[in-house]
């Protein structure tokens, strides 16, 4: 043809074109995935957001063990439906500049929120819980607490950033082994333990109908299964590392401990109150995010009686549910001290990595923050039970 000159570049250019619209490619597409654009990050504007970025992002075993809770996942509603049962109280007042620092156990906050020990980052991205600490470190120094089931060591999570990081333990039945574990992240610089009481066993129903298959994340995941059923310790083959734990542990590791300790997993003002008997430094309320028992309450409704357990002797924490900054402004009206996010900094990692991670929390912040001035607080001092209007069935 006079005038038309077919170099390589065209050539490839109108393969492409052919195989964009060929029938067979639509036919390997799923056809129940909704398969419209991802919105980039600077469109995102919820937590609620970056969960469905991460689903059409991640796979669905990746996705599934970041989301599911404990049998017919009851709880894990729950969680979510109690903070509809707590109204904030609208204040005409100007309210001027929002200051919302604090400092729990000489960690100093910018803002009275925590990133939740959570499991296996590095399903969720290459550099897993690095990645994780540089994201939380960005969005206003934002403490870590870093999982005993991370993906990499607490040394080298710890050398990726530079914002406060404490460290999760899961008993163990050698004491040995938390002690080595222990030491380790303290020598780190590890500012605080916190020790997992509530998780004694877990099944989850979602993953049993997938079977197990999973390409990784959980159990069976790339990151290793379950942990094995130590022989002659029960009949439901129920992991050996639960269904054991007793409340002198915690004196058993205060000698190798030298930072303080919080009891995750805390839903009575009984069990609070024990936790200062047995020289517990913190509380800190959880349901594991609706993964340990089953049709158990949720922590919010729970909250004001165990405050008023431990009557100011210790901070208390709190996690699971949180969505919105309003969220986090009901949490601590209602006498936390600070909180901690589970899965939206994970969602934020699956969706972006450690630029997701910043992202999702400073939204959270920004939300915190307007909350604060529509409720006419302008510091954490001023939040109280009034601004709540609480109906907990």
């Amino acid at each position: 043809m006079p005038g038309f000159e077919l170099t390589r570049r065209k050539s490839l250019h109108a393969l492409a074109g052919f195989l964009a619209g060929s029938p067979l490619l639509q036919s390997q597409l799923d056809p129940v995935r909704d398969h419209s654009r991802i919105p980039g990050l600077k469109e995102l504007l919820t937590s609620y957001e970056f969960e469905a970025v991460m689903y059409a992002k991640q796979t669905r075993p990746v996705y599934n063990y970041r989301a599911y809770g404990e049998e017919s996942e009851f709880t894990l509603r729950r969680n979510r439906q109690a903070f509809d049962w707590v109204k904030l109280v609208t204040s005409q007042t100007s309210t001027g500049n929002v200051t919302t620092s604090t400092e729990v156990f000489g960690t100093k906050m910018a803002f009275p929120i925590m990133v939740s020990p959570t499991a296996l980052h590095g399903d969720l991205d290459r550099d897993g819980e690095q990645s994780t600490h540089k994201g939380a470190e960005a969005a206003s120094n934002t403490p870590m607490i870093l999982s005993n089931n991370s993906s990499l060591a607490f040394d080298k999570v710890a050398a990726a950033a530079k914002s406060p990081m404490w460290v999760q333990l899961y008993p163990k039945l050698a004491m040995e082994a938390n002690q080595s574990y222990l030491e380790a992240a303290q020598a780190a610089g590890a500012k605080a333990v916190v020790v997992t009481i509530d998780q004694q066993a877990s099944v989850y129903e979602r993953s049993l109908h997938d079977r197990n298959l999973n390409a990784g994340g959980g159990r069976g995941g790339r990151f290793g299964g379950p942990a094995p059923v130590v022989a002659g310790t029960n009949p439901y083959r129920v992991s050996g590392n639960r269904l054991w734990y007793e409340w002198k542990f915690f004196s058993e590791i205060r000698p190798f401990v030298k930072v303080p300790i919080i009891a995750k997993g805390i839903l009575t003002p009984e069990d609070a109150k024990l936790c200062l008997e047995n020289g517990v430094d913190g509380i800190y309320v959880s349901n594991h995010g609706g993964r340990s028992l089953d049709y158990g309450p949720s922590t919010l409704e729970v909250l004001p009686e165990i405050v008023e357990a431990v009557g100011g002797k210790v901070p208390v924490l709190f996690d699971s549910g949180l969505r919105r900054g309003s969220d986090i402004l009901k949490a601590l009206a209602l006498g936390a001290n600070a909180v901690c996010l589970g899965r939206v900094p994970l969602w934020g990692l699956g969706s972006f990595g450690a630029a997701g991670v910043t992202r999702v929390l400073e939204i959270m912040q920004a939300e915190l923050v307007e909350a604060m001035k529509q409720s006419g607080c302008t510091s954490l001092e001023s939040i109280n039970r009034k601004i709540v209007l609480a109906n907990f069935p």
